[in-house]
């Protein structure tokens, strides 16, 4: 059998609409030799059932828990035999001849390891997907209560905003929606760290290229949308959770532990910060149901002590 030109992984849990669209969006790309892998995580929704009956010419692992996204796109790498590799989120549809090109594209540059297209919202409009890494400030405002008070400048470094949303460009990472990676970066670095779980993966994996001497690229001439979040909004508190014990273990391995230390103990006194305004607004009789729900789910992020994950 030739060898493919993509091996598509895509981990999944409980999108099965979602992705079967994803999924005939892959196969109408019909310019390229697919191996198209599918990791399952034990979804309940019976997507390995729709893989299987509809899809049959996907290789489909089954796993019998929620392995996790690393864990998961790891296990699809084991069997990944394509000359490039294309991370995928079950969420995404890839539009007209978007693989082809990022293809073309890195045949083209032998020196980038990584390449991030477009990615889109559902109205179309653009997803931001380009970013530098973070530093101590950023992690402070980023994502966190603070980030309307953010200074301009900070977050404008962090998302690259220098960089126009058509400009093909060297960045420092970009979004693991959908991410295009050589083999020859696999067999260099390895996979992905799988104490993250979930989130900051692929600022990881693109840090560790990065630092092998390979290049990062956001690559606009290809475009695929990205419907957001899909699966992890299925367990809010849980997202709070492994968000930000993922930002630490960042911090943790790469700034060190008194970095880690400091970031942990301010997303701490700011989650009870937030869990006393949402009580008190839930004693006034304000959005009560909505309240007590915040109250309910900060709580459980500062009895999990939001320690690095890994660490």
């Amino acid at each position: 059998m030739p060898t493919p030109d993509i091996s598509i992984i895509i981990v999944s849990w409980n999108v099965r609409e979602l992705l079967a669209n994803c999924l005939r969006s892959v196969f109408a790309q019909t310019e390229l030799a697919l191996q198209v892998i599918v990791v399952d995580s034990a979804s309940s929704d019976g997507s390995p059932e729709l893989v299987a009956e509809q899809f049959p010419q996907v290789e489909l692992l089954a796993c019998q828990e929620n392995v996790g996204f690393p864990r998961g796109n790891n296990l699809g790498l084991e069997r990944a035999n394509g000359r490039f590799i294309l991370l995928l989120n079950p969420d995404t549809i890839v539009h007209g001849d978007a693989l082809a090109r990022m293809v073309s594209y890195l045949q083209q540059y032998p020196a980038v390891g990584v390449l991030g297209p477009q990615l889109l919202n559902d109205d179309g409009s653009v997803q931001s997907s380009r970013r530098r890494f973070p530093t101590l400030g950023t992690a402070v405002f980023e994502s966190t209560w603070l980030q309307p008070f953010a200074p301009q400048a900070v977050l404008d470094h962090y998302y690259a905003r220098d960089v126009g949303d058509g400009e093909t460009a060297v960045v420092e990472w970009v979004m693991g929606a959908c991410l295009m990676t050589r083999q020859e970066v696999v067999a260099q670095v390895g996979g992905l760290d799988e104490a993250y779980f979930m989130y900051s993966e692929e600022l990881d994996y693109c840090r560790r290229i990065h630092e092998a001497g390979w290049q990062v690229v956001y690559y606009p001439e290809a475009q695929v949308t990205h419907l957001s979040g899909k699966s992890s909004e299925q367990a809010v508190t849980q997202r709070h959770i492994n968000f930000n014990r993922a930002k630490l273990r960042y911090f943790r391995k790469y700034h060190g532990r008194l970095a880690a230390t400091v970031l942990r103990v301010f997303l701490l006194v700011s989650y009870g910060w937030q869990l006393t305004l949402e009580a008190i607004k839930g004693a006034v009789g304000h959005k009560r149901p909505l309240r007590w729900q915040r109250v309910k789910a900060y709580w459980m992020v500062l009895r999990s002590g939001l320690r690095p994950a890994g660490y």
